[in-house]
């Protein structure tokens, strides 16, 4: 066994010549005293600099990090600049309310400074680890490994399918447990006094035994269900034994490599306490797929964490367990108490811990457990108010930027992770700050049209820029802001809440397969209305005050032009919350894979898959013929199982001139179930390819003129929406 590297010793000498570049220029920037002419001229100067420096840390050269760190060096100065500049000069009021809003928005921005600043240090050296595989490891000598499946309602469909995956895991099948660990059937719940639920649960316990009998799996439950999934795993753990610990959430499938790619880290290092892969969703979340469908097209939320940011975390030594998709070793995690569930996110919490005594993590970036995202906004919401939540639980009640045991740079990790989850606060009076001076009249920023393009256009040019050099591929413009106006309203009160009453939230699971037969309007709706509503009747009083309002035209101009970005992002949120029919129930992903259709009288055709999934598949035929049969064989190379399949197929549709097949995928025995999860699911390959395809930058532009395209359509159907609405009430009163 050997220690592994510290990556960081890598760029030891670069990093202290940054640290003295650094200084140097953060002091010149920010300590010599300059008006407002001579600063518009210097930030000039500074953007063109940082502009040349994000170019030059996209080109593959020695000086390649010089000119990383150079950029966000600047750009940071001109964030420190402009707050100094902010807090020291323009912080006048009149009266209390103006006091009040001249605050808040001050607070704001020191937000949104502070979270730029640590995530600039976060993602500064973000870390590529090598890729290592176990084919020259001694098979006798490996670690035992339990793979535990958690579950509370997920259907059968879906445990079978992850179930099957884990079953096929390339790695000593004697060494190899899989586990199903059922929180929906425990005796408190077989037990509950309602007959109806008691019956539900007793049902899911003897469905659940049948399917892990079936399969060749052990079958878990416990009396209460207390503390959550992080209980429900600590159970099993006492009632396990094995070296290496798998968690996998119940709708995430496994490909056959993740053992494969894994373990060897925990082989390397025996400080080595997690080793976390990313998940990879296999649908669009409701943003993806009502935003202009770009699913296939555009990267993913989950492509800017786990795409970005944990490789940032991982060069610090603070990359964390993010609940699923990780190997954790048992011996540590017993050091700890288990998996640690005094918050909510119970994954990070747990890492925490374990940083704390000196035990490190791994983060391999390679897709390797594909997992649903929440399908209607309501689950999404319900999912993000969990996490802020319990990330907010870990500050109040963990405190990491004190924490005794962890280094520096790791408390500023996990400050950044846990700061992020604050945005609601900021992006709340973002919103709703203009309208204090378009509607009530109330200066809450007091300056110059030169001041502002000194010292504001400055920063926020610099900011964007550095965000495009660090998340470029992994974030559209306009997206992360989407995201957040989507949760900010509904999150605050979650926060709220646990400032209140840290320990009061508790675990809600995600929902997952949800069904969309139809398109409708979310139920949550109506707050988005009132925002717009409210944002709209702004730009009116706007343009009534550049009309009548000679002595505040400048800032006037300023504050409607940050109304009307704000009244874009609004537009784009009702093309989000329009959720659409979902024809299929398992979202289809792009395959290339030669096949041939085999029918019941030996005729063949061959083809191309355009998509796939594990419910089905669309084709290309490379000659022209006529299916009549209604069913016939896939015959396909599967990469998992070192065969061709032979999968039993419903045809449904052809399409004879452009030769498109589209087909149902008809397993006749397990064999067949078996064979499609293989195809469909477990070759990592696929998500690599899919990734690949999406990870892509666009310009501040392209994006812009993406969100006017599709925002306007959705508005008119919110419109109509609202007058049935409207038409109902009113026939119901008369």
């Amino acid at each position: 066994m050997e220690n592994s590297p510290n990556y960081r010793d890598h760029y030891t000498t670069e990093f202290t010549l940054f640290l003295w570049v650094a200084a140097l220029l953060l002091g010149g920037l920010l300590l010599t005293p300059i008006d407002a002419l001579g600063q518009l001229v210097s930030s000039a100067v500074v953007i063109a600099v940082i502009s040349i420096s994000c170019n030059e840390a996209e080109n593959t050269h020695k000086l390649q990090q010089f000119f990383r760190v150079l950029a966000l060096v600047l750009a940071i100065a001109l964030t420190i600049r402009y707050l100094l500049w902010r807090g020291l000069y323009t912080l006048k009021y009149n009266d209390f309310l103006s006091l009040l809003a001249v605050w808040l928005l001050f607070f704001a921005e020191l937000y949104a400074g502070l979270s730029l600043i640590l995530g600039a240090i976060v993602n500064v050296f973000p870390l590529n680890r090598p890729l290592l595989s176990l084919i020259h490891e001694d098979k006798s000598c490996l670690p035992s490994v339990d793979v535990m499946i958690p579950t509370y309602n997920e259907g059968v469909d879906i445990l079978e399918v992850t179930i099957r995956a884990s079953k096929m895991l390339d790695y000593p099948k004697e060494k190899i447990q899989i586990h199903l660990l059922d929180d929906g059937g425990t005796d408190e719940k077989v037990g509950a006094k309602d007959p109806e639920l008691a019956a539900i649960a007793k049902q899911r316990r003897e469905t659940l035994k049948a399917l892990c009998k079936k399969l060749s799996i052990h079958y878990h439950t416990r009396e209460k269900n207390e503390y959550a999934k992080a209980g429900n795993i600590n159970h099993a753990i006492k009632n396990t034994q094995g070296d290496l610990i798998v968690i996998l959430d119940a709708d995430h499938v496994p490909t056959s490599d993740f053992l494969d790619r894994t373990v060897p880290w925990m082989l390397k290092n025996e400080k080595t306490f997690l080793v976390q892969t990313p998940h990879f969703m296999a649908n669009p979340d409701p943003v993806e797929r009502n935003y202009f469908s770009a699913f296939t097209r555009m990267p993913s939320e989950n492509d800017m964490f786990y795409g970005t940011i944990q490789k940032g975390l991982d060069y610090w030594g603070c990359s964390f367990f993010c609940g699923s998709a990780a190997v954790i070793r048992r011996k540590h995690l017993i050091l700890a108490g288990g998996i640690v569930g005094e918050s909510i996110t119970e994954d990070a919490e747990t890492a925490l811990e374990l940083h704390k005594l000196g035990f490190e993590s791994v983060y391999v970036d390679r897709p390797m457990v594909s997992g649903l995202a929440p399908e209607t906004f309501d689950a999404f919401i319900k999912q993000r108010m969990r996490w802020a939540q319990g990330m907010t639980q870990i500050l109040l009640l963990k405190k990491p930027y004190k924490e005794q045991g962890l280094k520096w740079y790791q408390r500023v990790g996990y400050m950044s992770s846990i700061m992020f989850w604050l945005f609601p606060f900021a992006r709340i009076i973002f919103l709703l700050m203009p309208l204090s001076f378009l509607l009530f009249g109330l200066e809450v920023y007091h300056a110059s049209m030169l001041e502002i393009l000194a010292f504001t256009l400055p920063h926020v040019i610099g900011t964007y820029m550095i965000s495009t050099m660090l998340f470029g591929r992994t974030r559209w413009p306009l997206v992360s802001e989407l995201y957040e106006i989507l949760q900010c309203v509904f999150t605050l009160n979650a926060l709220i809440k646990v400032f209140i009453k840290p320990k009061s939230p508790s675990f809600v699971v995600t929902p997952k397969g949800e069904s969309l037969k139809q398109t409708y309007i979310s139920p949550l709706s109506n707050v988005f209305y009132w925002l717009l509503l409210a944002i709209s009747l702004g730009f009116v009083a706007g343009v009534y005050k550049l009309i009548n309002d000679p002595l505040t035209r400048e800032i006037t101009l300023v504050v409607m032009l940050w109304n009307m970005f704000n009244l874009l992002l609004l537009l784009a949120v009702m093309s989000v919350l329009l959720e659409r029919k979902q024809v299929r129930n398992q979202a289809r992903l792009p395959a290339a894979n030669n096949v041939v259709i085999r029918s019941n009288d030996d005729t063949a055709w061959v083809g191309e898959l355009f998509d796939l999934s594990v419910g089905g598949a669309r084709l290309r035929l490379k000659s022209e013929g006529v299916i009549l049969d209604k069913e016939a064989i896939l015959v396909s190379w599967s990469d998992t199982l070192k065969r061709n399949v032979h999968i039993p197929i419903d045809i449904l549709h052809y399409q004879n001139g452009a030769r498109i097949l589209r087909v149902k995928f008809s397993p006749k025995t397990d064999d067949d179930k078996d064979d499609i999860v293989a195809f469909s699911m477990c070759n990592s390959l696929r998500w690599v390819s899919f990734q690949r395809r999406r990870t892509r930058a666009i310009s501040y532009w392209f994006g812009v003129k993406h969100v006017l395209k599709v925002s306007i359509k959705p508005v008119f159907s919110h419109l109509l929406e609202i007058i049935r609405k409207l038409n109902f009430k009113f026939c119901r009163n008369a």
